[in-house]
Formats: structure tokens, sequence, C-alpha cells
């Protein structure tokens, strides 16, 4: 900074610190010095209906600059010029240094061709000079001007607000409840202090910033992210923007004084005529409350209540503690007043003030005086008759407490004793009634030595003659009374608790023997029921006989059920005996059952209609069980014939199929009398179709005569069908490859014997493993690729296996490739000449159809292309047709 701050600004600023020179150029500080010039000078331009946008833009030309100082200063500068060009705007920025310098200010290395030339650091640095000129130079607080000032300024401002301690004009803002006590200082319905936080500065700043803006008409100078997201902010932009805060509220304390001075002239006499009506209005209340209160002292009648007593001493405390004072200080008042009175007529020449009779202070402190004579001896005698009523009162309460307490304990204790709530209860409740009313007889004889205190209590208030004693001799032989009636009562309980006891016992008794045999007996019955009514499935004679059975032997057993059923009924009948005579009041039924015997009765009459319908069900089950058994053995006997001989079948079209007895034809034969002669056995499969019809209309699911079920049957025929058309089928396509290939019977045969050789699980297919097997055998010793290729040959669904059709289909194919292999060969001698490599194009245009075709077709494994555009020589050819074992 000190490359263009003057010596003058020294005269009324603090040096700068070295760190203010080095920190200038700080991209944070630069950033916060332009927001905040910029809005210091436009807040003075709006004042002449312009604003700049850009710092050192807009000054460039001098005139906004220029329009800044006479709107400032008050004062009009020399005429601007208005040309365009580079010398006006020097000379217009010329005049307006000239100007800060006719202010006093001394500008140093500040000169008009930077301004021109928008240099930032020159610009920001001239309107920091104008700022410090004419927003703080003037700032005066207690003998301290500008920085200093404005600093003091602040603190005295802030100090009464907690966690605000201005010391500087950068760190101390950073949380912003500086700029929030200003305002709150000067404007406190603006803001709401107390809910502010140190811990949330951008939301202070923001505050105070917007508030400022909004009431104060202080533009919005600072950003708050800019100052809490630097370490130190710009000390010039802070400054800068509370100096507006100075400005705002220093002229509103100027105007409040003048108002004061023009009422003192007629206040003094006004003044004097209201202390004279004063003194009157005091003096008359004072003598007046006087001769209320020494009646009042001198009443010495006795009260006949402690509390009254009590209540009069505290009347009188309450009198010295808080009525009298007052008056002592108003009697005290009222001789000042006037003496303060006569001493300001005095001095205004005026004549002296005379009360009105009886209302001197010479009255005044006569009757004081015989306030006091009656005061003496009022608080001895009230303490005198206090100790009097202690006693009394001591034993009065003594006898209330104790006959409170005593009353309280026998409140319902005779509606206790005299209820019957015996007659209802059970016997566990009646044991429990017995020992809470031992309980209470315990706690009645414990509650004797209290009634003889309270009789000896009301005797001695007798004695003493107390004023309530006739309230006090009839509360006390209603208690006696009652303790008397209590004792009675108490005795009558206990004998008709006792009596209840011992028939509750006997009914027990009788109760719990009848639930021990009730509840089995139940149980009996119930389980009898369920098993009456049990909805049986049975599938065989064996499992209905079984029922049969069962039902025989329990119907054994009911003579002996019917004799405890008798029995248990007559263990209730006499509990009934036992309460009529003793007229016992049952409270409840059997404790220990909730079976009556009406559910005994009600059972037994369902059991016994039960049992012939159980003989009815089990007799209908056993004839339909028989009608059942005779269907299974017609359908086992029928099946265990016909299961056998599909499998035999099966097995014999198996070995026609794999045999090489015969020629083909001869094979075909075999095996058409094979088909004439299955489909002649269907009569026999439609007769068991019948007979399972049978079978599954009558709803048997099992037979354990046969193991063939009519799904194994159908699914067999189904497969013995379908095998002898394929095998057929297989054989007349054997006959067909064998006559187009070419084949002789005795290759057939080899071929078949190589199958059958390698299809080792006899399934007539070989497995992947059992092909390659059987291709190394015959001298194929071929790679992956190759082996893929013909996998793709044999097997074009990809099924895992190979049947003897593929097998010699393939086999007869690799034979003739041979020979059309061999042929291609040769040609392509003669085809490649010298050059020893052909192209696809040659092969189609030079061999025949059907032998390009093929050689394009072995040779798109090696090429990886359907059609291959390039060439191929020899020995790619050779492989391409051989294989790679030929290489």
């Amino acid at each position: 900074m000190d490359h263009y701050d003057s010596q003058q600004t020294n005269d009324y600023m603090q040096p700068e610190e070295d760190w203010d020179r080095d920190l200038l150029l700080d991209p944070a500080w630069e950033k916060q010095q332009r927001k905040t010039f910029t809005a210091w000078c436009n807040s003075h331009l709006r004042k002449a209906g312009t604003q700049i946008e850009n710092i050192e833009e807009d000054f460039r030309d001098g005139l906004k600059l220029m329009l800044l100082l006479e709107v400032i200063s008050g004062e009009r500068l020399a005429k601007p010029e208005r040309g365009k060009m580079r010398v006006h705007k020097i000379s217009n920025v010329n005049k307006a240094l000239d100007f800060i310098a006719s202010k006093g200010v001394k500008l140093v290395s500040i000169g008009a061709e930077e301004i021109v030339d928008g240099n930032v650091k020159m610009t920001l640095g001239m309107i920091w000079t104008i700022i410090l000129r004419f927003a703080i130079q003037d700032i005066s607080v207690e003998e301290t001007s500008a920085k200093e000032g404005l600093l003091l300024w602040c603190q005295r401002k802030t100090a009464p607000y907690k966690n605000v301690n201005i010391q500087n004009f950068h760190i101390s803002w950073k949380d912003g409840l500086g700029f929030c006590a200003l305002i709150h200082r000067h404007r406190p319905e603006l803001i709401d202090y107390g809910k502010l936080r140190k811990d949330d500065p951008l939301t202070n700043l923001n505050t105070a910033f917007d508030v400022a803006e909004k009431y104060l008409d202080i533009p919005k100078m600072l950003d708050a992210e800019d100052i809490v997201g630097t370490a130190r902010p710009d000390e010039k932009a802070i400054m800068t923007y509370v100096s507006s805060f100075y400005h705002a509220f220093s002229g509103a304390q100027k105007a409040e004084t003048a108002a004061n001075r023009i009422c003192k002239v007629l206040a003094v006499n006004q003044e004097n005529e209201q202390l004279m009506e004063d003194y009157e209005k005091l003096a008359s209340d004072l003598l007046e409350w006087i001769r209320r209160t020494i009646p009042w002292l001198e009443n010495r009648a006795p009260e006949n209540t402690m509390h009254a007593m009590q209540q009069k001493l505290e009347d009188f405390r309450d009198y010295r503690r808080l009525h009298k004072p007052p008056k002592v200080q108003e009697k005290c008042q009222l001789e000042i007043n006037f003496n303060t009175l006569q001493t300001k007529l005095r001095l205004s020449n005026r004549p002296a003030f005379m009360p009105s009779e009886g209302r001197m202070v010479s009255d005044i402190n006569n009757a004081w005086g015989c306030l006091e004579q009656a005061e003496k001896g009022y608080e001895e005698w009230l303490l005198n008759e206090i100790r009097r009523l202690e006693r009394l009162d001591h034993l009065a309460e003594k006898f209330r407490q104790k006959a409170s307490i005593h009353e309280a304990w026998t409140d319902g204790k005779e509606a206790m004793l005299r209820q019957k709530d015996y007659e209802t209860a059970t016997l566990s409740e009646i044991k429990a009634l017995l020992k809470k009313h031992e309980a209470f007889e315990s706690d009645l004889a414990a509650h004797q030595d209290r009634v003889e205190q309270i009789a000896a209590i009301a005797q001695e208030l007798n004695e003493l003659d107390y004023y309530d004693s006739p309230n006090v001799n009839a509360r006390c032989q209603k208690i006696c009374d009652q303790w008397d009636s209590l004792g009675a009562l108490t005795q009558k309980r206990r004998e008709a608790l006792e009596r209840t006891e011992k028939l509750l016992e006997t009914i027990d008794q009788l109760y719990l023997e009848y639930a021990k045999r009730a509840a089995p007996f139940n149980n009996w019955m119930e389980g009898a029921m369920e098993d009456l009514q049990d909805t049986f499935i049975v599938h065989t004679i064996e499992e209905i006989q079984g029922l049969t059975t069962a039902h025989e032997q329990f119907k054994a057993t009911l003579p002996d059920a019917d004799k405890e059923r008798l029995a248990i009924l007559g263990i209730h009948n006499e509990v009934s005996k036992i309460v009529q005579t003793y007229h016992v009041n049952m409270a409840g039924t059997n404790p220990y059952t909730t079976i009556t015997p009406q559910e005994i009765n009600g059972k037994w009459d369902h059991v016994r209609q039960l049992v012939p319908r159980r003989d009815q069900a089990l007799t209908e089950e056993h004839a339909r069980q028989q009608h059942n058994e005779r269907l299974r053995k017609q359908f086992a006997a029928q099946a265990n014939v016909i299961g056998p001989w599909i499998q035999t079948k099966m097995e014999e079209i198996g070995r026609i199929s794999i045999e090489m007895h015969g020629t083909l034809e001869d094979q075909l034969s075999h095996l058409r009398q094979y088909e004439k002669s299955i489909v002649n056995y269907k009569p026999k499969i439609d007769q068991l179709e019948g007979d399972h019809q049978l079978i599954q209309e009558a709803l048997i699911f099992d037979n354990k005569h046969t193991n063939y079920t009519m799904e194994h049957i159908r699914v067999g025929w189904e497969q013995l069908l379908t095998t002898i058309a394929r095998t057929i089928n297989e054989v007349e396509n054997q006959i067909l490859t064998r006559d187009a290939k070419g084949i002789s019977q005795e290759q057939m045969n080899e071929f078949r014997a190589s199958f059958n050789h390698f299809d080792r699980k006899k399934t007539g297919m070989m497995d992947t493993d059992d092909f390659r097997a059987c291709l190394i055998s015959m001298g194929y010793n071929m790679g992956e690729a190759e082996f893929a290729r013909i996998m793709s040959i044999v097997d074009p669904n990809r099924l895992g296996v190979v049947t003897f059709q593929a097998f010699i289909d393939f086999m007869s194919r690799e034979t003739a490739d041979t020979d059309t292999a061999d042929q291609v060969m040769a040609s392509f001698k003669i085809l490649a000449g010298d050059k020893n490599y052909i192209t696809v194009d040659e092969l189609r245009r030079e061999l025949p159809p059907d032998q390009a075709e093929y050689c394009i077709a072995r040779m798109a494994p090696y090429t990886g292309h359907d059609a291959v555009p390039g060439a191929l020589d020899y020995m790619s050819f050779s492989t391409a047709l051989y294989g790679e074992s030929d290489l």
C-alpha cells in the first residue's frame, strides 16, 4: 500500500502494517476491496443518478471520478473534458487528483495515466485514499480521530454484547456478531441479538448485511462467504463498511437536546405550587392513618383460639414491618418538603407557606407521639396471651389428631364386620377371610391404648375449662360407644366364619372326589364319541376287520362305565343334600372341575346312540372292501401277464436291431412279423383298460397283488409300438444308405460290429467319448477342431449321442470323400502350376461344381470363412482335405 499512500494520510491514520503492503495483491483481499469500494462509490453516485459496474474501467475517463468527488465533498470541480481521446481522459483524471490534493492529501505514485490504463492496484489505492479523506478522517471520538476514533467508537458501542471483542478491522469482524451488535445498539427492533450464535458466522454476517441494506440505507459492500473463507479479511474493506455504520448512526443523537431548555422557567413556579398541594395532601393522609391506627393498638380483648391470637401478632408485625416504615418515611419527607418549599419561596422573594389549621409540622409530631405511646406493651400482651392458649391448643390438637386417626381407622369397620360375604364364599375364600379376621382382631387390640389416651386428654381439657369442651366430650363419647360395638361385632363374625368353614370343608372333599372321578370319565366319553364319529377311510379288508374288532372291544366296556357314571352322580347328590340340610348358600360350582352331572348324562346318552350307528357303518364298509378286493385280483391277474410280455418283446426287438445274422432285408422281415404280433395283442390291453376303469370308479389307489399300474402298462405299450416302428425305419434307412453309397453287406457287418463294440451301455447309441474311441480304432487321429467338425455332422442337434444310422452315414460319406479328395489334389497341382497356390474363385471356375463346393466347405475351418476370397497353398489345401494326420 505504501507505493501510493501519502504522508498526508499518515497525519490522521496510523502507519500501515508491513503485512498490508505485502498482501495488497492477495486475490481474496483484492476481491473484497473491489466489492466494498464499488458499493461505497455507488452509495454516493446514486445521489447523482448513476453508478459504476467495474471500478477500474468506469473511472478510466475521469468523468464519474470527478462526479464522485463533487457528491462526497459538496463542491464543484473544474469543467471536465468531453472528448474520447486519451489526452481528454488523462486531463479529467488529473483534475480529480488535483482536487484530492487540494484537500490536504498528498498522492504518491498514483498518476493519471495508470488510472486511465485501468491499473487495478492504483485505482483501488486512489479510492482508498478518497475513503480515508472523506469518510474516515473526520471521525472523532474522545480526542482520537480517523482509524483509532472509528475503532474506539466500535468498541464503546459493542462493549455490552457477549462474544464481541473488537480489537481491529479484520479478524474481530469474521463471526458477524460485531456488525449485528452495532445495529442492535442503535436499532434494537431490527435484530433479535439473543438468537445469534457465534458458531454460525455466515448467518450472522448475512443478517447484518441484509438489515443494513434494507433499513439503514447502507449498501451491501461485503460477501459473507469471502469474509468467512479468508484467514484475515481485508482491513480496508472492513473499515470502509464500518465507517458507513458510523455516519448512519452518529447524526441521530444531535437532535435530542434542543427541546429540554424551553420549559425550565415555567416549571419553577409550577413546582412550588405543586409542593404546597403535595404537603397538604400528605399531611392529611398521615394524620388520618394515625387516627385509625391508635384505637386498634389500644384494643386488648383476648381471643379464644391460638390461631386468632397468632393472627393478631402477625397483624402487629405486619404493621411494624410493612405499614409503619412507609409512614415514617412520609413524615420525614413531609418535613423535608416543608423546609425545601420555604427555602425556594424565600429565594424567589415570595411569602412563606402556612399550612391549614391542624396540619402544621408540630401537629403531626404530637399525633405521632400518641401513636408510639399506644404501641408500648401491645406486643408483650400478645405474646402472653399466645403462651396461655398454647397449652390448651396443644391438648386440643393432640385430641383432634388422635381422634381423627382413630376415626379414620374405624371408618367402614362396622360395615365390614356386618357383611355376610362368607355366605357366598368358597372354602379357600373362607380360610382367607378367617386369616384376615384374625389380623383385624390383632389390629383392634392394638388400638385399645389410643382409645384410652383419647379419653384421658378429654378429661384434662374438661379440668382446664377448655372453651370447646362440649364438642370434645361428645366426640369422645362417640368413639367409646363405637369401640364397644366393634368388639361385639368382631366376636359374632368369628363364630360365623368358623361355622361356615367346617361345612365348606366337607363339601370341598366331596367336590374333590367328584372332580377326580368325573374328569377321567368325561375324557373317556369324549374319546369314545370322537372314535365312534370318526370318519374312517380304509383300503383293505384287513383294515376294516381291525376297526370292527376294536369296536367290539369298546362295547364290552360299557357296563363298567355305566357303574362309574352312577357312582359319580351319587357324590354330587350327597353335596346337594348337605346344602339343603344346612342352608348353605353356594357361591358357585365345583372349583375343581367344570363338568356338571347334566353334561355327564348328556354325553353318556350320546355315546349309547352312536354305538349302533358305528355298527352299521362298519358293516357297510366291510362289504365294500370285499368288492374292491375282487376288482384288485381281477386287474392283477391280467397285468401280471401283459407287463412281462411287453418287456420280453422290447428285449427281443433290441436284439434283432443289433444282431448281424442275415441281410438287412432278413432283419426287416423279422421285425415286420414282430410288429404284426404286437398289433394283434391290442385287445388284451383294451380289456385291461376296462378293469382299470372299474378300479378308478371304486376309488382304489393301491393293489398288493401286482407291481404293475395301468400307467406302467400304457407307457410300456407305447414304447413297444414306438420302438418297433423306429427299429423298422432304421433298418429301412440302412438299406437306402447301403444301396446309395454302394456299401457291401460285409462292410455293413463291419460297421455294426464296431458300433456294437463301442456302444458300451447297449442303448443303441454311442456317447461322445465312445464315438471318439471308435474313430481312433478305425485309424482316425484327429485334433479337436476336426472332431468338432465330425460331431457337427453325426450329431447336428447336439444331443451328445451318435445313432447307428448317423454312424453309417458318416462312414459311407468319409469313404466317398477320400476318393473325391484324391481326385481334387491331383487337379490342384495342375491348376496351381508353378505358383503353388490356388484361390477360391479359381476352384469355382476350374473344378466341377460338386468338387469345388466340397473343397470350399473343407477349407472353411482353416480360413474362418464360408468362402475365402484369398489364396490357399498346397499344405493348407492338403490339411483342409485330409486333416492334420496326413501332413
